[in-house]
């Protein structure tokens, strides 16, 4: 079934502000040089952490994509003989073997098309809209309002005794097995690469709220769910013969809470072009520069 796309970790309603946001943010961003690492060609899967919604320049305004997100940046230093990034804002596992809608409601053939079987390299950047991070943050950031000292976000998703979130991650393990089945299937030779997701939150400690507004006690139990989501998408790939970029580890000490010229990741009001609680374009070099290590 189509349905539009949303950013991951996407505040509700946002969607219209949002796309009128990225036709006024179409500039021109400087990247840093990233180590070069011999490739193919190279097919890019994945949600809206790979595709950069915000981060100029944006090239295309249904999947909210950036020139200048990880997936251009490696394709440029490694010299590909070709590149084609269908990563897409608010893609789901179902989105990369089925497609869907963009966020202009244009519909969109699966992403795993655009695998073929001369594809030398392909990344996978997937599994947090499955588990609900958009809706995840919203309920948590308003949560925090009544109680900024408490953990009301982990008193509800662990509400009876089981933890919501883990059990969401586990669900979504097989998901992400069938995505990594069908990118073999379609390029039985090709270098298969799983990314996790940077540090939205301190990798230590209680948060900044209000200006990243989780409360003190759900700061710890949300990290602990998004390495819970990194861990499983290590694993998996392991068990599909693919092998994994750690993103998160390079990314400590420049979470949401980090000062402007520091970190990776925006928060609920960015301070340079990202959508909330996205990468920003200094978000998207360090996974660049974190994926072509590991490439080398």
């Amino acid at each position: 079934m189509n349905r539009p796309r949303l950013p991951l970790l996407r505040t509700a309603g946002r969607m219209t502000a949002l796309v009128a946001a990225v036709t006024g943010v179409l500039l021109t961003a400087a990247a840093p040089a990233v180590a070069a690492a011999p490739t193919g060609r190279y097919v890019a899967l994945g949600d809206s952490y790979t595709s950069a919604p915000l981060v100029p320049t944006q090239i295309d305004l249904n999947c909210l994509r950036s020139s200048r997100n990880y997936p251009s940046l490696v394709a440029a230093s490694a010299g590909s003989s070709s590149f084609a990034d269908v990563s897409c804002s608010g893609a789901t596992t179902e989105d990369i073997l089925s497609g869907g809608d963009g966020a202009l409601g244009i519909a969109l053939p699966p992403q795993v098309s655009a695998v073929t079987s001369n594809t030398a390299l392909v990344t996978v950047q997937i599994g947090g809209n499955d588990i609900g991070f958009a809706s995840i943050i919203g309920d948590c950031a308003e949560a925090s309002v009544s109680s900024p000292l408490g953990s009301p976000c982990k008193n509800r998703f662990t509400a009876g005794g089981t933890d919501q979130l883990r059990a969401r991650i586990a669900a979504t393990a097989p998901k992400v097995a069938a995505v990594l089945r069908a990118v073999r299937q379609a390029a039985p030779n090709a270098r298969v690469v799983v990314l996790g997701y940077p540090a939205i939150l301190p990798d230590s400690g209680y948060g900044c709220w209000p200006v990243v507004p989780i409360a003190y006690q759900d700061v710890p139990y949300l990290r602990g769910v998004q390495k819970a989501l990194n861990t499983m998408l290590a694993d998996t790939a392991a068990a599909g013969g693919a092998s994994y970029a750690d993103v998160y580890t390079p990314s400590i000490g420049r979470d949401a809470c980090k000062s402007s010229g520091t970190r990776w990741v925006e928060g609920l009001v960015p301070q340079s072009p990202a959508a909330p609680f996205h990468p920003n374009a200094r978000g998207e070099q360090g996974m660049a520069t974190a994926l072509l290590a590991h490439l080398s």
